[in-house]
């Protein structure tokens, strides 16, 4: 009944009657990983998607240098590595435990036989994936065309928005990791934040804690309205 629960607190599977959470149970396999532990390596045979469950995963690519590219990290009950599923292709990308994390795997054959006989699995996994898309597309959109200060205040409102406008965000991740995320590196972030924070934009709580203080002045730095000076 836990495990259940468990699934249907899950957005992909909101909304489905008892007896489909059931089948989901049934073939649904649960995953501790460390720390550290790779999950999946690009290239890797798609067998099947992941739902994290608690703790942090980032989900990369690699330059041919060896240069990392943080692609996404999704949060507790977001699916990864689902794209494969539907394409029968493999992981175009590689994922990693940033903390011991536990999540759910749903084996790709199995859920495949599933969504064939229940169309509302189809339709909840087609809204996730056209979310998925417009995240990504917004991300090479910041990527090609803004410089970082205007990523990373994007950034800060796409964290903000997540939390329903929250003017206090907290970091989930490293400032290297965050570097890394926006295309950038550490050194030029850390000069970008204390820039931020001296025209007012917003405060530095400690390591991770960033506080908004001015929204209407990150969203013009986001829109290519406004510069630092």
């Amino acid at each position: 009944m836990e495990l259940i629960n468990q699934i249907a607190a899950i957005p992909l599977f909101e909304g489905l009657p008892p007896d489909q959470l059931k089948d989901l149970a049934r073939i649904v396999v649960t995953k501790v990983i460390k720390r550290g532990q790779m999950i999946f390596s690009e290239g890797d045979e798609g067998t099947g998607f992941y739902v994290l469950i608690s703790g942090r995963v980032k989900i990369f690519k690699l330059a041919p240098d060896g240069k990392e590219q943080i692609l996404h990290i999704p949060v507790p009950g977001e699916p990864f590595g689902e794209v494969p599923v539907f394409a029968g292709e493999r992981f175009p990308a590689y994922a990693e435990a940033l903390e011991d994390s536990r999540s759910l795997f749903f084996p790709r054959s199995a859920f495949v036989s599933l969504v064939k006989r229940n169309p509302a699995l189809t339709l909840n996994m087609m809204a996730v994936l056209a979310r998925r898309l417009r995240r990504f597309t917004t991300m090479i959109e910041n990527l090609s065309l803004k410089e970082v200060p205007g990523r990373l205040a994007a950034h800060f409102l796409y964290l903000s928005e997540r939390k329903e406008g929250a003017g206090e965000l907290r970091l989930d991740i490293s400032k290297n990791q965050l570097a890394s995320l926006l295309g950038t590196i550490p050194e030029t972030l850390s000069r970008i934040l204390a820039r931020m924070a001296k025209e007012g934009l917003i405060e530095t709580v400690g390591q991770r804690q960033i506080r908004i203080l001015n929204r209407a002045g990150l969203e013009a730095l986001a829109e290519g309205g406004k510069r630092l000076s």
